[in-house]
């Protein structure tokens, strides 16, 4: 990849999840603050990202596989976008925002696999070659958090109560703008021409479900999905948390999560070849559990290196357990099923995991709930400690795959 080209992908990667964070990290707070929704309410909300990610392999494999450029789409992907960004900025309800939002994520979430199709075009060695391009995103989405926090102070206290969280928005949708038109000017990257009868089978991956045959495979599927319903507490609960216990620049401070997450992808090779699959998920689970027990009876005073630490686990949380298992499932699959098998538990773990996870935080967080409309954030916390215990119990005594999974260097 030449100079110019590895600038141009660098720079989408960086504004493609600057967008993600610049917005999504602070919605639990803003719907909140701003629009005073109930717990039910902000999961409707959240739950847009899983009808997203549910629709977004109808968008790729029945139209940009097949008939348009993938930059090109992308581009009119980001421009639409930034329209929408600035209608959800411009709410004043609930129910005209959440048709901006839902409209936002159906568009938003096919544009993460169009980025990964432009990058690997230019590729000779993606192996080698995609993670020093990735890496940029998570740059994005830590300079998002931390532009909100120290840059605008739209997270403080007194911002919060004159309604600046709306800023974010327009934020979001500068980047998306920006993203929009440079897509323009990316590489090329064509569809990829083929005569076969496209199938709604292969596009949501129901090819590979001939995976769940194998017991420990079976296993690890429904681990993947019941893990989603902690990890939705954390997307749609950790902000307005940490804003609510006086945690300063809580939404700076949550950026330390995707520098974990950067730390700890570098680890996952080592551990996967000393300590082999179950181990490293397991610990993934677990730190699950000690993240929520650490938020359950931290606070934003003497204790708040409890909520510091909290945030830090996110990359053994998110890297031990949803990388190492893509990586499981690639190695479970073959050749002939791999991205069948990638999309079907993408299906399962943001579409069908996260909408139910979304759905039980909004809920938990509406039963305890005072008289005096205060949470009870530390039973919100516990609960979902308990689930990801269940499933850590469950899968340690379930999973005996003893095969050798291999991971790529």
């Amino acid at each position: 990849m030449n100079t110019t080209n590895k600038i141009k992908i660098s720079s989408m990667m960086f504004l493609e999840f600057f967008i993600w964070g610049a917005w999504f990290v602070t919605l639990g707070t803003f719907l909140g603050t701003n629009l005073n929704a109930s717990g039910a309410e902000k999961a409707a909300v959240f739950s847009t990202q899983s009808w997203g990610a549910i629709i977004a392999p109808f968008i790729i494999g029945l139209i940009a596989d097949r008939y348009f450029n993938a930059e090109r789409i992308l581009g009119v992907l980001h421009l639409v976008g930034a329209f929408l960004m600035y209608q959800m900025y411009q709410s004043n309800d609930l129910s005209s925002f959440y048709i901006y939002v839902f409209s936002y994520m159906v568009l938003y979430m096919p544009t993460l696999a169009l980025v990964n199709s432009v990058a690997f075009n230019q590729m000779k060695d993606p192996e080698k070659e995609f993670s020093s391009i990735r890496v940029w995103g998570t740059i994005g989405w830590i300079v998002a958090g931390l532009s909100i926090s120290y840059v605008f102070h739209w997270d403080s206290e007194s911002s919060l109560a004159s309604g600046m969280l709306k800023n974010t928005f327009l934020l979001a949708g500068a980047a998306a703008l920006v993203l929009g038109l440079l897509s323009f000017f990316l590489p090329a990257t064509p569809p990829k021409v083929t005569d076969e009868k496209i199938k709604i089978g292969d596009i949501i991956g129901l090819d590979a479900l001939k995976l769940l045959k194998d017991k420990n495979f079976a296993v690890f599927f429904i681990a993947s999905i019941l893990i989603c319903i902690p990890l939705a507490f954390y997307y749609q609960n950790a902000n307005p948390f940490l804003t609510e216990s006086g945690l300063e620049n809580p939404t700076g401070k949550m950026a330390i999560g995707q520098i974990s997450e950067a730390l700890f992808l570098l680890l996952i090779p080592v551990f996967f070849t000393k300590y082999g699959f179950k181990k490293t998920i397991l610990v993934g689970m677990l730190a699950w559990a000690i993240r929520y027990v650490l938020f359950a009876y931290g606070n934003g005073g003497e204790l708040s290196f409890m909520l510091i630490l909290g945030i830090a686990l996110h990359g053994i949380c998110y890297d031990f357990f949803f990388v190492s298992g893509q990586i499981y499932t690639n190695s479970k699959a073959g050749e002939k099923y791999k991205s069948a098998a990638q999309g079907l538990i993408t299906l399962a773990t943001y579409g069908v995991g996260m909408l139910i996870g979304f759905a039980v935080a909004g809920w938990i967080t509406d039963n305890y709930k005072t008289a005096t409309g205060t949470i009870n954030w530390e039973m919100v916390w516990i609960i979902p400690a308990g689930i990801a215990l269940a499933v850590f119990v469950l899968f340690a005594l379930t999973f005996n795959d003893k095969s050798k999974t291999e991971v790529s260097h």
